[in-house]
């Protein structure tokens, strides 16, 4: 068991498997609202669903209108239980108010090493600050 510590940006518990990118990403363009999949060609997450993951990559990119895919992606119930970042900016953010999507940031770059995709995390984002907790698979 991993535990890295973070910041809280929008608070929220969730238990769910991770999935983890090291590449920044876009919700407008490179995630299909109306499926939930990243569609960016190249992204080392190509065809994953995010529904119901504990989404772990380093950064946002991309237009502003990414926080309302964002916000319609959770109204239709495929956006990720929870958002953890390196490094979150206000696209990103706003996404995560309005859906109601658990983000943590300023977690230490380790986690990269440290949680693979499918690996058990357990998100305890409360006041300003919240663990990211990573039960990897050798524990399952």
């Amino acid at each position: 068991m991993k535990v890295f510590k973070g910041r809280t940006l929008v608070e929220g518990t969730v238990v769910g498997k991770a999935l983890v990118s090291r590449d920044p990403i876009s919700f407008y363009g490179g995630v299909d609202p109306k499926t939930g999949t990243i569609v960016e060609k190249g992204h080392s997450i190509h065809g994953c669903s995010i529904k119901d993951s504990i989404l772990i990559f380093p950064y946002g990119k991309g237009s502003t209108v990414g926080a309302y895919v964002l916000y319609g992606l959770a109204r239709r119930g495929l956006a990720p239980k929870a958002i953890i970042n390196l490094r979150s900016e206000i696209i990103v953010l706003v996404g995560c108010i309005l859906g109601d999507i658990p983000l943590m940031d300023s977690v230490d770059r380790h986690i990269f090493e440290e949680a693979r995709t499918g690996d058990e995390v357990k998100v305890v984002a409360k006041s300003r600050k919240g663990v990211v907790i990573i039960k990897d698979g050798e524990e399952n």
